[in-house]
């Protein structure tokens, strides 16, 4: 992971896996020392919500912004205006969640214009092999151009999340290696950065570079 950049942006495909990589990178960047907050702008997806460890977040001093409407039965595109005074603390790093394909990319087409206007910003797009719609790189690249597209601000690195849930065994996360560069490769950016479930990270060590391991959130239904 590179905490060099104060705004950094995960999104991708409706179960790429995007919010536990975005708490995950949060507390490193909150390790590391930095002052940071994570900003929950999925309006889509009701199965993951950072608003499910915003206790834990709290006790290790993160910051958290979410839907007001976050865990509750409204079903309603509400983003808290708090949003906007983060976006412009130059002081505060900011995790941001996007909700799913180009649909939940719309939300942050809000601060598009601040984000790109201070140039201090990473876009990162989360991949996931196993998912139906994007097992192939040409079907993920389609996928994040529209995500591209609706968000306004071009990916800079890619997130490789490749895993089946709980069945995840290394050699699938290996494996998933020449995929997610070939993504990076059509998309003329990087791997930054390769997940893993934390229980198998030491079965990847010294395999795969830039491996980032996970603890795994609580989720509501099991999807993957």
């Amino acid at each position: 992971m590179d905490p060099s950049r104060r705004v950094t942006i995960f999104a991708g495909h409706y179960g790429s896996g995007k919010t536990n990589i975005a708490l995950n990178y949060a507390r490193a960047l909150a390790r590391a020392g930095l002052r940071t907050c994570i900003a929950d702008l999925d309006i889509v997806n009701p199965y993951f919500r950072t608003k499910d460890s915003a206790a834990a977040l709290a006790a290790e001093g993160i910051g958290l912004v979410v839907s007001p409407f976050a865990n509750s039965n409204v079903d309603f595109p509400a983003l808290p205006k708090e949003i906007y005074a983060l976006v412009a603390d130059r002081s505060t790093h900011v995790v941001m969640d996007v909700g799913g394909d180009d649909r939940g990319a719309l939300a942050l087409g809000r601060w598009t214009g601040d984000i790109l206007a201070e140039g201090d910003y990473d876009m990162l797009a989360v991949v996931n092999a196993s998912r139906p719609l994007t097992r192939t790189p040409a079907d993920a690249v389609a996928t994040l151009r529209e995500i591209e597209a609706a968000a306004g601000i071009p990916f800079t690195g890619v997130v490789n999340n490749t895993n089946l849930g709980q069945q995840t065994r290394p050699e699938d996360v290996a494996a998933s290696v020449p995929y997610a560069q070939a993504v990076a490769d059509a998309l003329g950016a990087q791997v930054r950065f390769t997940c893993c479930d934390r229980r198998i990270a030491a079965a990847l060590e010294g395999k795969i570079p830039d491996l980032f391991p996970l603890d795994i959130q609580r989720l509501y239904y099991f999807v993957q």
